[in-house]
């Protein structure tokens, strides 16, 4: 069904415009049964991004990072976030991101990366969606120490976990992060499966 049929703009104000842009959005949206109803939401918009997680097949470890995430000290105190790397695509390829990223935050040169999909994290509220990539990677990768950007106030710790502990950390609530916790899972299952394809 066209957009046109099920979603009617009335008007949008913008309430914040900073790192990202947060609107306030009037409409009317068609329900199942036909009829129009007027709504309102707001939706923040600051780009979409990649995330990657990297195995080394021969240690079975995971490459992981630590640092300090406002919004998760703010709803539960963890002072040391642990996720994939990760960033916006700033108007260039997602792959091309990524490799980027790798390199900044964990100090790792890769060059084959592979796509598995795109996902929406909170489609709620927020209109991000994040390409999921894999990699492997072994200690001829590394290239810098990492640690992310200085100047965006990033302050990265490089983790070398192994893949069996970073499962029993998501059980343990030391991982929380969705992206991360989806990437751990989707390579436990591929080596469970025999699928994968690394």
């Amino acid at each position: 069904m066209p957009k046109s049929e099920i979603f009617r703009p009335i008007s949008e104000r913008v309430l914040a415009s900073d790192w990202g842009v947060l609107t306030k959005y009037e409409f009317d949206l068609r329900r199942q049964n036909g009829e129009w109803q007027r709504q309102t939401r707001e939706a923040y918009d600051r780009g979409n991004g990649a995330t990657c997680l990297l195995h080394n097949p021969d240690t079975d470890q995971v490459l992981l990072t630590r640092q300090f995430r406002l919004p998760v000290f703010l709803n539960g105190g963890l002072d040391g976030f642990i996720e994939t790397p990760a960033g916006l695509l700033d108007g260039i390829q997602a792959d091309e991101r990524m490799r980027k990223e790798l390199e900044e935050e964990t100090g790792y040169q890769i060059n084959k990366l592979i796509h598995l999909f795109d996902v929406y994290m909170s489609p709620g509220s927020v209109t991000e969606y994040l390409s999921f990539f894999k990699g492997t990677y072994s200690a001829s990768n590394q290239t810098g120490n990492g640690g992310g950007s200085f100047d965006e106030g990033e302050d990265i710790e490089v983790l070398h976990v192994p893949l069996s502990d970073a499962m029993q950390m998501i059980t343990e609530g030391e991982i929380r992060d969705a992206k991360t916790i989806i990437l751990l899972q989707h390579l436990t299952l591929e080596k469970l499966t025999g699928t994968g394809d690394n």
